[in-house]
C-alpha cells in the first residue's frame, strides 16, 4: 500500500490524534539544537491538530529560530497562518519553505532510495509512530519508521526499528538491506556487510544494496572489494537510469566511461551544476580540460568550484568559500587532496570512494 493510502487508514479518526496531543514530546529541552528543533516541530503540529495555532506558531518560531533551513517548519508555520485568515503573512514563508526544499541536494541516484528523500522527515516519524499505537502486527509500520528515522540522521534508533521488523520477516531481503545500512552508519562496518551479504543471498539482483555493501567494505579499506561491487551493480543498471550509473563510474575514478553517462545526465538534468561539475572533473582527470572557463559562473555553491577548475580562484579562497563539512570534501577532491577527503569525508560520499581509487593508483 502506497505510504498516504497507509497512513489514512492506519490514522483513521481522530482519537488517535486526540491521544497524541497528550503525548510526550522527548527532545523538547535537549541542548542539541537538532533534537530540539524536531521535538518542537512535531509539538507544533499537534496543537495545530488541536487548533491551538498561536501556541503551534510559537513551537514553530522556535524550532526555525534553532534550524533555519528546517523547510517543514515554516510551511507549517505558514500553514498555521494562513488558517488564521493571515494569508499576507503565510505568503513569504510559502516562498521560503520552497527555495529551502529546491537547495535541499538530495543523495546520489545510485544508492538506496531512502537517501533520496527531501527534508527532516519529522511529520514521518510521528505519523509512523502513531500508526504502531493502532497496528500490533506487521513488519511495515517498523520499518517505516526505521526508514524516517535513518534519514533522520538517527541510526541507533533506526536500528532498533528494523530489529523489531526482522522479528516478523525474518528473511526480508530489504530490511536487511536497510539494517545493513544502519549499521554502516554507526561505523559497523563489519556487521553491515554481513547484514547486506544476507540480503543478496535472498535478492542477488538488487543494485542499491551492492552499492551499502561497496560503501561499507570502502570505509574499512577494502577498496578492491568494493569496486567488484561497483562493478556488479553498474552491471544491472539499465541503461536509461544514466545518472546513477555515472555515480557509480565516479567512484571507481573511471573518468573515460563515467563522461557519456554524465553527458546523458546533463540532458536529462539541466539545472542541476553538479553533472557539469563532475563533467569537468572527468575531463581534468583525461587531461581535456578546455571549456573550464566558459562554464565557470559567479553565485552560490559549488560556482567556486567551477571557479577553481577555471583558475579564477585559490585553494585558500574556495576552502573558505566551504561552510558545510560536505563542500569542504568537494572542495578537497577538486584541490586532489585526497589524502585528507578519506580522512576526512563519509564513506557514502562519492568523492571519498574516488579518492580512494585515485589513491591506489599511486
Amino acid at each position: 500500500m502506497a505510504k498516504q493510502g497507509f497512513l489514512k487508514s492506519a490514522l483513521a479518526g481522530v482519537g488517535l490524534w486526540r491521544k497524541a496531543i497528550a503525548a510526550d514530546f522527548p527532545g523538547i529541552d535537549d541542548p542539541d539544537p537538532e533534537r530540539q528543533g524536531q521535538a518542537l516541530f512535531r509539538r507544533g503540529r499537534f496543537r495545530m491538530r488541536a487548533g491551538d495555532l498561536e501556541a503551534a506558531v510559537a513551537d514553530f518560531d522556535r524550532a526555525i529560530e534553532l534550524l533555519p533551513d528546517f523547510a517543514d517548519a515554516v510551511s507549517s508555520r505558514a500553514e498555521c497562518l494562513d488558517m488564521q485568515g493571515k494569508s499576507d503573512a503565510a505568503r513569504p514563508d510559502y516562498e521560503h519553505a520552497r527555495r529551502l526544499w529546491a537547495a535541499h541536494r538530495t543523495g546520489a541516484p545510485d544508492r538506496s532510495y531512502l537517501w533520496r528523500q527531501q527534508g527532516r522527515l519529522s511529520f514521518e516519524v510521528e505519523s509512523y509512530e502513531l500508526a504502531l499505537e493502532r497496528i500490533k502486527t506487521g513488519a511495515l509500520p517498523h520499518a517505516a519508521v526505521g526508514n524516517a528515522l535513518l534519514a533522520l540522521g538517527r541510526p541507533a534508533e533506526a536500528l532498533r526499528a528494523y530489529e523489531r521488523a526482522l522479528k516478523i520477516k525474518e528473511k526480508d531481503s530489504a530490511l536487511l538491506a536497510m539494517r545493513g545500512e544502519a549499521l554502516s552508519l554507526l561505523g559497523r562496518y563489519r556487521q553491515a556487510v554481513a547484514s547486506f551479504t544476507v540480503s543478496l543471498r535472498h535478492n542477488h539482483k538488487a543494485p542499491e544494496t551492492l552499492s551499502g555493501r561497496a560503501v561499507a567494505h570502502a570505509a574499512m579499506g577494502n577498496i578492491g572489494k568494493a569496486n567488484a561491487d561497483w562493478r556488479r551493480q553498474l552491471a544491472l543498471l539499465p541503461e536509461r537510469q544514466a545518472a546513477a550509473r555515472a555515480c557509480v563510474l565516479l567512484r571507481l575514478a573511471d573518468w573515460a566511461a563515467a563522461l557519456p553517462e554524465l553527458e546523458r545526465a546533463i540532458e536529462a538534468h539541466p539545472d542541476d551544476p553538479y553533472w557539469r561539475l563532475y563533467r569537468l572533473t572527468a575531463l581534468r582527470r583525461l587531461g581535456r580540460l578546455g571549456d573550464a572557463a566558459a562554464a565557470a559562473a559567479d553565485g552560490p555553491w559549488p560556482a567556486p568550484l567551477f571557479a577553481l577548475l577555471a583558475g579564477k580562484t585559490n585553494a585558500e579562497m574556495v576552502l573558505a568559500a566551504a561552510t558545510t563539512e560536505g563542500r569542504r570534501i568537494e572542495a578537497l577532491f577538486q584541490l586532489e587532496r585526497y589524502k585528507d577527503v578519506v580522512e576526512t569525508a563519509p564513506p557514502a560520499l562519492i568523492e571519498y570512494a574516488a579518492a580512494r581509487n585515485e589513491l591506489s593508483r599511486r
